[in-house]
């Protein structure tokens, strides 16, 4: 009888079985649909040489495969989870036993006994409510994916797609949000106290509460340890290592928080709100060398800066307990506390000053930090410190530490390259360091600012500023092209300009406030003098005529106001377009343009875009006429005795010429048209002659001019141009080789004057030489080849005329051929030669400083 219940029962069962099975199996949805079901997966974007920039998205997540994840991670989620994992078909008869019985003896379901695989089948397809139906459901899912994936495809879903707290989903993220660490350098410890995390994200996460994470921990590493998982040593050393409670960013490798905000502007224009999500990844143009060789020169220079300006002083200043450090941190005021954990820009950090000394020798002050290590402030730290009157104004100099810190004062200090301390503060005024390839437009550093943390806005592509001297070479390029040369004389002397479109007459001044007479245009360029470019542009080129010829560069109207403030960069640009158009004269004088996101790929690796920029390519160029081999030899086929005997002969020569060059020939568009069919040529912009001639005459102003600060870099492939707008709201500096444009840029986002002494060569100079000297380390010189069409001829230096015979003042230039000068001084011939020499232009010569605009 016992034997016929059993069997009746074991029937029962079965029947029940395949009765709910067939009750549910409708609103089942088929288990291959995960591969379908696509995971949140935030915007990832990268610099060009695999550097992660940013991670952008509501969800951090990292995909992982099942090889991707060690081993003792598998058993840290199987021992907390479901330690019948690879044994069981997706449901586990001893926990639906024991469900059954909590449901029948109390009526409700207090553990449900779910394994990995229903909890991956309730977390993609099943609420979490705790109904009889839904654990139904849950059990078949399980099975049917059991079906349809491997156990460890099964243990790969899961580990991406389980909720971890702290937005972060997936063990991957969660190992950086927790431990600032990739996945597989997690020890068993830090493996348990994810796996423990599982059941309940937001109370046992560690940074939430450590001592429930630890308790949680504690329970997953005696499970691994009693399934043999782990040694009784394993056990004791993961037991004995304390709760780590911080919570980590993503893993950013480069800094460039504005490169990341253009890109997500750009990308949300393309694909909407699915760039949060999607798992689009980004690669830029960015170069991670000098990327960081941007942000460090610019914050280095603002820094200066703000020390010539003079200290404002504390961030606060607190009444310290006498017992502070003897007291643990945590138990300090909590308002000192709230100062010292203060966000701090650039790199900067808060400490709090303890103790001065004011010891002849000793001139010092104790500091802490804010996790109660202590540091020195040196005398030399602080030294610069005079205090700050207004922003033309410092007070004395310091004489002791008592003039410039107290006790109590919360301070910004920066390390230095001595591995000391030093005050500092967080400067008022801004900067913008870009730089591009001249070659395609490439943007390959970009910072918009001190920090973009603490202020979004960017000013390399935002801010529209006055360009001053930094924007001649524009001006002398489309002189040039009005026919004046390097060597035209135009008087230095003064002039007044009268406008419809100025408010009063303009009366533009030398910053020298001297004036210097008649001067030829390489050495106004070098010298940066205003008053020679206000009468060339007035009056040997014309504002028409120059605003034509400058708009090629890639300018917009907001540049080219059409009155003689034009010659002194009047007008408004932005960094990104005095960059575009520095990378003009770079490359010869093509028109390229900026770009900075390279590469969109999907979540699977597949390409979804590709830049296709205009490339700057001389071989695409063809010299007028049908192709023609350079090889073939014109044979008279017609008074050939056999004319297909005399062309097979001539082509088997053409080959044979060929041949012997094969290695080395490189046909233009002239000879093989063919091959550059696919190349996306940048147009030509200016012709590259004139451009040869302004990067030459811009070469002059970094050896002996306003921009001799940069011979420090030891090259001699530089050109550049210093830039300060009226009244000094602007400091710039522009300067460029063959390989690499860039543009640095300093102000106020107020407008007002940067102060006393704060011009081009002073303020953006020092910054622009820094980032050249980390960008160009290593970089063998290169600079633009001479082109066809360019002689050499002596000239006299105050004349600008061909030399005369016997003449002293005397020295080279360089001209487009036909248009040496002819001048009636002249009594002979003068002779003409190629250009063979590295530099022209004159030694010796005053410096000047560059200036303002009025």
């Amino acid at each position: 009888m016992l034997f016929g219940l059993g069997i009746t029962s074991v029937i029962g069962g079965v029947a029940a079985v395949i009765g709910a099975y067939y009750y549910v199996a409708p609103s089942l949805p088929e288990a291959e649909t995960i591969r379908d079901i696509p995971l949140q997966i935030p915007l990832r974007i990268y610099s060009r040489d695999g550097r992660l920039i940013s991670e952008i998205g509501e969800r951090r997540r990292i995909l992982v495969t099942y090889d991707d994840v060690p081993e003792h991670v598998v058993q840290a989620f199987i021992a907390a989870e479901d330690r019948r994992f690879f044994e069981h078909p997706g449901v586990d008869y001893v926990g639906v036993m024991r469900a059954v019985f909590q449901l029948v003896t109390t009526g409700d379901v207090k553990a449900g006994g779910s394994t990995l695989t229903q909890q991956l089948a309730r977390d993609y397809f099943l609420s979490r409510e705790r109904v009889y139906t839904r654990k139904i459901r849950e059990a078949f899912l399980a099975w049917k994916i059991e079906q349809e994936f491997t156990k460890e495809q099964i243990m790969a879903l899961f580990l991406n797609k389980m909720f971890f707290g702290q937005r972060a989903y997936g063990v991957a993220a969660a190992s950086q949000v927790y431990f600032n660490k990739p996945l597989e350098d997690l020890n068993i410890a830090e493996a348990a106290t994810l796996a423990g995390v599982l059941p309940a994200p937001s109370r046992y996460n560690p940074v939430r509460s450590a001592a429930n994470a630890e308790v949680r921990r504690s329970y997953v590493l005696g499970r691994m340890y009693n399934l043999g998982y782990i040694n009784r040593e394993q056990y004791d050393e993961a037991m004995s290592l304390p709760m780590e409670s911080e919570l980590h960013g993503t893993a950013v490798e480069l800094e460039a928080g504005y490169v990341a905000e253009m890109v997500r502007r750009e990308m949300l224009e393309r694909y909407g709100e699915a760039t949060y999500s999607a798992g689009y990844q980004v690669v830029t143009s960015i170069d991670s060398r000098m990327q960081t060789g941007a942000n460090y020169a610019l914050r280095n220079g603002l820094l200066e800066f703000t020390r010539r300006r003079g200290y404002r002083g504390p961030i606060a200043n607190f009444e310290l307990p006498e017992d502070l450090l003897t007291t643990s941190v945590p138990e300090w005021p909590i308002d000192l506390l709230n100062t010292l954990d203060q966000y701090a820009p650039g790199g900067l950090k808060v400490a709090l000053v303890t103790a001065l000394d004011e010891e002849e020798g000793n001139n010092g002050a104790d500091i802490v930090f804010k996790n109660g290590v202590p540091a020195r402030l040196e005398w030399g730290g602080m030294s610069w410190a005079k205090p700050f009157v207004d922003r033309e104004t410092t007070g004395p100099a310091p004489e002791a530490v008592t003039d410039v810190l107290a006790v109590g004062d919360a301070i910004f200090v920066m390390p230095t390259a001595a591995g000391t301390w030093a005050l500092a503060q967080v400067p008022d005024a801004q900067s913008a360091v870009v730089s591009m390839d001249p070659l395609d437009g490439a943007i390959t550093s970009l910072a918009g600012g001190f920090d973009f943390a603490t202020s979004k806005f960017n000013r390399v592509t935002q801010a529209n500023r006055q360009p001053g001297s930094s924007f001649k070479p524009f001006i002398y390029s489309a002189a040039l092209e009005n026919g004046n040369t390097a060597a035209t004389v135009v008087d230095d002397s003064p002039v007044v300009i009268r406008s419809s479109e100025l408010e009063k007459d303009w009366r533009p001044i030398n910053y020298s406030g001297r004036f210097y007479g008649p001067t030829r245009l390489r050495e106004a360029l070098t010298r940066s003098m205003n008053l020679v470019s206000v009468r060339l542009l007035l009056y040997k080129t014309g504002v028409g005529n120059a605003v034509r010829h400058i708009a090629r560069f890639g300018f917009g109207e907001g540049a080219l106001p059409r009155n003689g403030s034009l010659a002194l960069g009047g007008g408004s640009a932005s960094p990104l377009d005095m960059v575009q158009g520095y990378a003009t004269l770079a490359n010869g004088g093509y028109g390229v343009k900026p770009y900075v996101i390279d590469a969109i790929y999907g979540p699977e690796g597949e390409t979804l875009y590709r830049a296709e920029p205009l490339v700057v390519c001389r071989d695409c160029e063809a010299e007028g006429g049908p192709a023609q081999s350079p090889f073939a030899e014109p044979v008279d086929l017609e008074a050939a005795d056999d004319p297909e005997a005399a062309a097979a002969e001539a082509r088997e020569l053409e080959l044979l010429r060929m041949a012997n060059v094969a290695l080395d020939y490189r046909p233009d568009a002239s000879a093989a048209p063919e091959l550059f069919d696919e190349v996306n040529t940048a147009p030509r912009a200016v012709d590259e002659r004139n451009v040869y001639i302004v990067q030459d005459m811009m070469r002059d102003v970094i050896m002996r001019g306003t921009g001799r600060r940069a011979r420090v870099l030891g090259r001699n492939d530089l050109s550049g141009k210093t830039g300060t707008s009226n009244d000094r709201r602007d400091a710039w500096f522009g300067g460029f080789n063959a390989d690499l444009a860039s543009i640095v840029w300093v102000g106020y986002d107020d407008d007002l004057p940067l102060g006393p002494g704060e011009e081009g060569s002073r303020t953006a100079l020092p910054i622009w030489v820094e980032f050249s000297r980390i960008a160009l380390d290593g970089a063998p010189n290169h600079r633009m080849p001479m082109p066809d069409g360019i002689v050499n001829q002596k000239i006299n230096r105050e004349t600008g005329c061909p030399a005369r015979s016997g003449e002293i003042n005397t020295m080279f230039e360089i001209f487009r051929a036909g248009q040496v000068p002819e001048c009636e001084i002249v009594d002979e011939l003068p002779e003409i030669f190629n250009v063979m020499d590295d530099e022209s232009g004159e030694e010796g010569e005053e410096e000047q400083e560059d200036e303002s605009l009025f």
